[in-house]
């Protein structure tokens, strides 16, 4: 069972009260077993909200306001679910503070990210739930996509 951040399937659970709809995310998913959750409103965060950001092990939102709290209920959620539904794998939003697999943003609100897992990534990964961002899906898809041709 493979769980998916709800913003990849259209989801509007994002900051700015939209979504990030993922093509190559609903192509990879084609007859496999998934859940969507988004750990950011399931720690109660509403939709739209200003943007967060990691700094020196907790989030802020870009108004300074410390909203780790919430990302950690998110978080421990988002384990939880996963418990319940035997997931083994997930595909996470790139560079969320939540999601984020390989990097995430500064903490300064500038578009620089650095190296590092969001709160829910980091979680799940301890635990562990294989994971995966919408990046990695696409260079898979592209590699299958390769490799046919061949």
């Amino acid at each position: 069972m493979i769980l998916v951040s709800a913003c990849l399937l259209g989801h509007d659970c994002k900051y700015n009260g939209g979504n990030n709809d993922n093509a190559a995310v609903h192509r990879y998913l084609e007859g496999k077993d998934w859940v969507c959750f988004c750990p950011e409103r399931s720690g109660g965060l509403p939709a739209p909200r200003l943007p967060s950001e990691i700094r020196d092990g907790r989030v802020y939102s870009k108004a300074g306001e410390d909203v780790t709290a919430e990302f950690r209920l998110g978080a421990e959620r988002a384990l939880a679910f996963c418990k319940a539904h035997g997931v083994d794998r997930a595909i996470l939003k790139a560079r969320s503070p939540s999601c984020g697999v390989h990097a995430v943003y500064d903490g300064t609100f500038t578009g620089k990210v650095t190296p590092g897992m969001g709160i829910t990534a980091a979680l799940l990964a301890e635990n562990g739930v294989a994971l995966l961002d919408e990046e990695d899906v696409a260079a898979l898809i592209d590699k299958e996509k390769t490799s046919k041709e061949v």
